[in-house]
């Protein structure tokens, strides 16, 4: 199997040549210091640690699996030795603010990091992962003594966290939730119900598991308004911080899954446990959606590393192997000379390219969010987030999943069996489209809620700074023949955002039918405004930039350009279509 190797180079170059993060950072206050070469070393290092030990545990993880024995999750060999260098390294704290020991690092520097948790190891990057969320809930939300009490440990690795949301009956719509929550005389809660599709829910590499559950108090309000939120440990902590005793939380049954065979995803049962809520009453949702939101984007995340590290493997097996003839080479032909082998990859690498700058654009309007002096910043930064959320969480993990599968076609049979990897990818990469809101909801959310946000002003700002960039790009002669097509595109996409907002196809069932294929299409065109802003970053560089990097760029664009973006006429079209056929049929003819 093929090593890992972190994409540190085309990292920097979208933090140093294409978004000048030197300069954002440089206007927020707590991250002015910030400099691209310390950025660097903490990259480089990043990638050290997710090639020599988290890869080399990607496979025998995922063949071993976790075990549930005498009621404690087992988790593969080596794993519980990783989290323990992973921590004492500081790598899970790296955007969590000092004062309970975190780097307080941009987000930006962690989504990188977290790209290459997921490319190296997805099954392990989810610890990490959900543990950061759970503090983040935490942090935003708890009173100060739970934030004392929990955070530190939290952040060093010594304890992790789980989200408990989904029940049998509730998924998609936790309005439906049964767990219960009593108060206490001390002013604790007991928690009662069953949760199912707990990640990390429990396990052995750490003290002691974090719960935040979500549970109705008495006379709660029914639907999604009557939900609280509660910290429930998996130990009990005593006052003096030391761990008390073991808290009614039992793990029912391991989940049997595609993929992700080495992260541990539990049926939880919280039997009359002590819990302490989150936020205010009945308002757990909003309280655990400052978690959600920010894993829909991890998520998104790890659809881009998944493919990436797929992609890895299949140009090494390109190379390599030896299979036909080819005009352009004389006997046989190693594969990555067939033009069919080439579109493949280059389908995968014109994706995996674009979904990595957009993730830095988006983590760079985070840091706005969170750090910026000025409040009219910190809202438009805000407003894009919200807008770009659910096209990051679904885009990158729709394209990331078919560029896994592209991958495994690259190796044919080899591609089907063990032995190299791909297939644990294409199961790995699947689980992303589904969980932490399936991508079809995603669409949903972008088309009802996001698009009239702010009075439609965010798309419109949005779509006005890709204008803004294909009219600078008109100075660039390498990137004069990208500007029609994105131009054409965007355009359409404009049209059917407009119908959709408030025009023809803004009725309840002909949004939802055209959701799917708005997504795809406005991902397309943020795709294309990516590209549009490397090619001209390569040339305007104030580093000098191999010869071989930047026509590369060049050729990717144009080849996503003229073979990738025409996907967009169809969807425009499908889009135009309505509801009318797919609402046609009685639910009986299905």
């Amino acid at each position: 199997m093929p090593e890992y190797k972190a994409p540190v180079e085309d990292m920097m170059f979208l933090l140093r040549d294409v978004f000048r993060a030197e300069e954002v950072f440089a206007e927020l206050p707590e991250q002015k210091e910030n400099d691209l070469d310390t950025i660097k070393s903490i990259l480089e290092e990043s990638g050290k640690f997710c090639s020599e030990v988290l890869h080399p545990l990607n496979a025998t993880g995922d063949i071993e699996g976790c075990r549930l024995e005498n009621g404690v999750v087992k988790t593969p060999k080596g794993f519980a030795e990783a989290w323990k260098s992973f921590s004492e390294a500081g790598w899970g704290g790296l955007s969590a603010p000092t004062e309970y020991g975190g780097q307080n690092l941009p987000r930006t520097v962690q989504i990188l990091v977290d790209e290459m948790l997921s490319g190296s190891n997805l099954s392990f990057g989810l610890f990490p992962g959900l543990t950061r969320g759970a503090c983040e809930a935490i942090e935003a939300h708890a009173t100060q003594d739970l934030k004392d009490a929990y955070l530190p440990n939290m952040i060093a690795g010594v304890w992790t966290g789980a989200m408990a949301l989904t029940e049998g009956n509730a998924g998609s719509d936790l309005g439906l939730l049964k767990t219960t929550a009593v108060p206490r005389p001390d002013g604790s809660w007991t928690v009662t119900g069953s949760k199912i599709f707990i990640s990390s829910g429990d396990h052995d590499m750490a003290e002691n598991v974090i719960h935040l559950v979500l549970a109705r108090i008495p006379d709660a309000p029914p639907g999604t308004k009557g939900i609280s939120l509660f910290l429930c440990p998996k130990i009990l902590v005593n006052a003096d911080g030391s761990l008390g005793e073991p808290n009614n939380i039992s793990v029912g049954a391991l989940e049997h899954k595609m993929g992700i065979h080495a992260q541990p995803t539990c049926t939880m049962n919280y039997d009359e446990c002590q819990g302490w809520m989150v936020g205010e009453p009945n308002r757990g949702l909003a309280a655990m959606f400052t978690m959600m939101n920010a894993e829909r984007l991890f998520v998104g995340v790890q659809g881009l590393g998944v493919a990436h590290a797929s992609y890895q493997t299949a140009v090494t097996y390109a190379r390599e192997r030896l299979q036909g003839r080819s005009p352009n080479r004389a006997g046989t032909a190693p594969i990555i000379a067939h033009a069919d082998i080439r579109r493949t990859l280059l389908s995968m690498q014109s994706f995996i390219e674009a979904a990595r700058a957009l993730v830095v654009y988006t983590a760079l309007e985070m840091d706005r969010e969170k750090f910026h002096p000025d409040a009219t910043v910190r809202q438009q930064a805000a407003d894009s987030v919200a807008l770009l959320t659910p096209v990051i969480k679904a885009a990158l993990t729709d394209f990331g999943f078919e560029a896994t599968v592209n991958g495994q076609q690259v190796l044919g049979g080899h591609g089907y069996i063990r032995e190299w990897g791909q297939e644990q990818y294409v199961r790995d990469a699947r689980i992303a489209m589904i969980y932490e809101g399936t991508n079809g909801i995603q669409a949903q959310d972008l088309v009802v809620r996001k698009l009239p946000l702010a009075e439609g002003q965010a798309v419109r700002t949005y779509f006005a700074q890709i204008r803004e960039t294909l009219e600078t790009a008109r100075n660039d002669r390498h990137a004069t023949t990208l500007i029609t097509p994105l131009q054409t595109t965007l355009e359409k996409l404009e049209s059917v955002t407009v119908r959709l907002i408030d025009g023809d196809l803004s009725g309840p069932d002909d949004r939802n039918a055209a959701a799917v294929d708005y997504l795809r299409l406005f991902a397309l065109v943020s795709y294309g405004w990516m590209w549009v802003r490397m090619v001209t970053a390569s040339t305007d560089s104030e580093t000098i930039l191999p010869d071989a990097f930047v026509q590369h760029k060049r050729a990717t664009a144009t080849f996503f350009m003229e073979r990738v973006l025409p996907q967009a006429a169809a969807l425009t079209q499908q889009i135009g279509a309505g509801a009318s056929s797919i609402m046609a049929l009685p639910d009986e003819m299905f």
